[in-house]
């Protein structure tokens, strides 16, 4: 899980992601902080930065270079997202409904984990709270609860837990490749069959995306089923998407091809992250999704100034003193 949103920029439509930067999102030899609430690294020691990446701030690049930047290296912060905060306590209620036995696992029963999911949400995250701070008489909350329940209970329709074991929740994976980058994220939910073919599963809580916009709402889960090749040397034989809030299911059978191609596509991409950390060339790309983007105050494109550049920058070119490490 990377993201979750609702709306004109839900899930499959190259929406935003709205989760922190997960650590050590630096090219190596970048300097810098490490994201994600890790302690900061300090910019005289480059050597220690890791070059990694998740699918969320590979997202970022490409929807928008200078979101990446905010996010990852000014970690600039960002209001907490209803949308985004149902989606992740849809998904908490999800993963620990396959703790009971499978004949309990009914929308009943999911429903009924709603509240102590929220109760350990706000204690894990108290800023979220701030979603409800005009709301004195708990309708809004109230009304936002139910719109949880309601996706919690289509799910019901979509797959049956009862007829489900998975191997894994909620699994942070990382695999390194040839380059030294670290590609990193946390899958969902991962089915093993009796034959050993591997079913890789992402809950979604917004609409499924129109045909135009498939192969974008499969980044994340080619990037996923790259990570599980790279990892244990089998390529996954499904990945599937579940839109709960559409009650759709996408589905997508990878080859190594596939994976081969994602890979090159990363690299390439990490590359031009490197670039731009170097030079602090990071340019906006305008799109209808910076209607959502709480950082515009500081974007050029709406008349805002961007932070001064915390990293050093690349020296001109013959001056090797100046250079940053690699």
């Amino acid at each position: 899980m990377e993201t979750s949103t609702e709306g004109a920029a839900a899930d499959g439509g190259g929406s935003a992601p709205v989760t922190a930067p997960v650590a050590d999102e630096y090219p190596a030899g970048a300097g810098g902080a490490a994201a994600g609430g890790e302690a900061a690294e300090p910019a005289a020691a480059p050597a220690r930065a890791r070059a990694s990446l998740s699918p969320s701030r590979a997202s970022d690049f490409m929807q928008c270079p200078l979101l990446y930047r905010f996010r990852v290296i000014d970690r600039l912060p960002e209001k907490p997202s209803a949308a985004a905060t149902k989606g992740t306590l849809v998904h908490a209620v999800l993963e620990r409904l396959f703790d009971a036995p499978a004949a309990e696992r009914t929308a009943p029963r999911a429903k009924s984990l709603i509240p102590g999911q929220w109760d350990r949400l706000r204690e894990s995250r108290p800023e979220v709270v701030e979603l409800f701070a005009d709301d004195p008489e708990g309708e809004r909350l109230a009304a936002w609860l139910g719109e949880a329940e309601q996706l919690v209970e289509r799910w019901f329709g979509l797959e049956d837990p009862t007829r489900l074991e998975p191997a894994e929740r909620e699994l942070f994976v990382e695999a390194e490749l040839e380059s030294g980058l670290r590609l990193r994220g946390i899958i969902d939910r991962v089915d093993v069959a009796p034959t050993g073919e591997v079913r890789i599963v992402d809950y979604k809580t917004g609409k499924a995306p129109r045909p135009e916009y498939a192969e974008g709402a499969l980044f994340q889960m080619k990037f996923y089923a790259l990570v599980v090749w790279r990892l244990k040397g089998v390529v996954p034989r499904r990945l599937q998407l579940v839109y709960l809030g559409s009650g759709d299911v996408l589905t997508y059978d990878p080859l190594l091809a596939d994976l081969e191609r994602v890979e090159r596509k990363l690299l390439a991409l990490w590359e031009a992250i490197r670039q731009a950390t170097e030079t602090g060339e990071w340019r906006p790309r305008p799109t209808k999704l910076c209607g959502w983007c709480d950082h515009r105050a500081h974007c050029p494109e709406f008349g805002g100034t961007p932070p001064p550049y915390p990293l050093p920058l690349r020296a001109a070119e013959g001056d090797a003193a100046g250079a940053v490490p690699r």
